[in-house]
Formats: structure tokens, sequence, C-alpha cells
């Protein structure tokens, strides 16, 4: 039971001295814009194939995860310097230098229907319409690359297949949220 609570303790206080460091974080709720005159939250992907998420601000902090695939989108929540608090589709949070993420849009097909029983998929369908025709079937956890949402749907792009999915079925476009 021991080795178990020191664990959370040290990660408690980690977090703790982090945000208490640095009084001039942005905050994502409420905030409405970054100390770079951005909006918070906002989404953005990895501009990289190798990334260091870091438990600070800083290359001072130790690296907590690596991700190795550019293009995976990720979610601004709270800005320092040239530094991000990023969260994943997975709710994995970390800081990243700036440099590393770009504004190209990408989203994550229905992450949290990973590893359902049977056979789920999101539909990438010709025009912006439930009625449409499927041109796609895209498993959960599916990458795709988006150039366009009108507030329902996106325009995506995914290994040569072009079409709309909805987007209450992605990771990676706020809900009502348009831009071409």
């Amino acid at each position: 039971m021991r080795s178990v609570i020191l664990p959370i303790l040290a990660a408690v206080t980690i977090a703790l001295s982090v945000s208490t460091t640095y009084p001039s974080i942005s905050l994502a709720q409420g905030a409405g814009k970054g100390a770079s005159g951005l909006p918070l939250p906002r989404f953005v992907s990895l501009k990289s194939k190798r990334v260091n998420i870091r438990i600070g601000p800083s290359t001072d902090y130790p690296v907590a995860w690596m991700y190795l695939k550019s293009g995976t989108p990720m979610e601004i929540i709270q800005e320092y310097d040239n530094w991000r608090r990023v969260r994943d589709a997975d709710g994995t949070e970390g800081w990243v230098n700036q440099a590393l993420l770009s504004g190209e849009r990408t989203a994550v097909a229905a992450p949290w229907m990973r590893g359902k029983d049977g056979e789920v998929f999101v539909n990438m369908r010709r025009d912006p319409q439930s009625t449409s025709a499927i041109v796609a079937k895209l498993q959960p956890g599916v990458v795709i690359t988006m150039n366009e949402c009108n507030g329902d749907w996106c325009h995506a792009m995914v290994e040569g297949a072009e079409g709309w999915v909805s987007q209450a079925e992605i990771w990676g476009a706020y809900p009502g949220e348009a831009f071409k």
C-alpha cells in the first residue's frame, strides 16, 4: 500500500509546484486568450515525428512522454513563454515547445470507441449530411487531416479517401466550431 501512495504524492507535489511556480500561465477555463494572443483552448497538431512532452515548461524538466508521429492532434490548454501545455485525445497532458507544433488541423476518429467489442466505425461521407453515401469507414483512433469544419461536419482526408465526418465523432474540433 505504501508503494502506491508515494508515487501519487510525488505526482501531486510535482503538479502543485509547476502550477504555483508559474503564476502568469494562462488557464484554459475562462481565459479566452493566451499570452500569444491566440484563443485558449485550441487545437493544433505535432509538426515533428519525434516530440518530447515534458512535465514542466522548460528543457530543465524531465521528459514524461515521447510522441513518434507527426500530425498527431493536440489541444493547447495553457501557455507560458514559448511553451504550450497540451492534451492528447487520451487525456495525457504535458508541456511542449511551440516550435514543435503546427496550425494544421488534424483529428482522431472516435478515440473513445477504441477497444469496444464488435465492429465500430466512423463513417466518412461524400457530402456533409447523414444520408449521403459512405466513402470510407474509419476505425476508431485513425488520424485524419481536416481543411474545413462547418459546425456539424468536417471535410477530411485520410490515406487517399476524402469526404465529410461528423464533428460529434472526432476529437480535434470543438462542437459547433467552424473554420476554413
